[in-house]
């Protein structure tokens, strides 16, 4: 058995797959819904997963290891702190399906190092994340961990795009 740290992750959410994906995926809505992060993931496989926060800063690009809308997604996720700069690239895995009129995500954030922080980070950061998606995508409301920046400035959707 391996010692290495595994993140798994289920949630419930009412939309349609194609719509989860698009949320998972495109920068415009993640910046709703991740706390002001742009996070784009919609290429191709070895295309770059980018990230920029609300200041306009770039983090380090992870790459798309698999992209099969609306059904999987995963990419590398390059270590960013001071902290965690020694560590590899772990990897973030979604899998999008539906049950009984319901979008199930599940994803797993795996291939850490023994002892990795970024696990420690991840594992408090997607809850909030996939929980705000959630709400994102049913109400078109976003929900605040408090903890993130510009927590006070979380637009609310008016777009019904983007709504179950």
């Amino acid at each position: 058995m391996s010692d290495k740290p595994k993140f798994v992750y289920v949630i419930y959410i009412a939309s349609t797959p194609e719509k989860v994906f698009a949320a998972l995926t495109d920068p415009d809505q993640t910046e709703q819904y991740w706390f002001g992060f742009r996070v784009g993931a919609n290429g191709k496989v070895g295309s770059p997963r980018t990230v920029r926060n609300s200041s306009g800063v770039d983090f380090p690009n992870g790459v798309i290891l698999e992209s099969d809308p609306p059904r999987r997604l995963s990419y590398t996720w390059p270590p960013h702190t001071d902290q965690t700069k020694h560590e590899r690239p772990s990897r973030a895995t979604f899998d999008i399906d539906m049950i009984k009129g319901q979008v199930r995500l599940t994803i797993v954030h795996d291939d850490f190092d023994v002892g990795s922080r970024v696990f420690e980070g991840i594992s408090q950061g997607w809850p909030a994340v996939l929980s705000s998606l959630k709400s994102f995508l049913e109400t078109g409301r976003v929900s605040d961990p408090g903890w993130c920046e510009d927590s006070d400035k979380q637009p609310a959707v008016q777009d019904d795009r983007v709504r179950a």
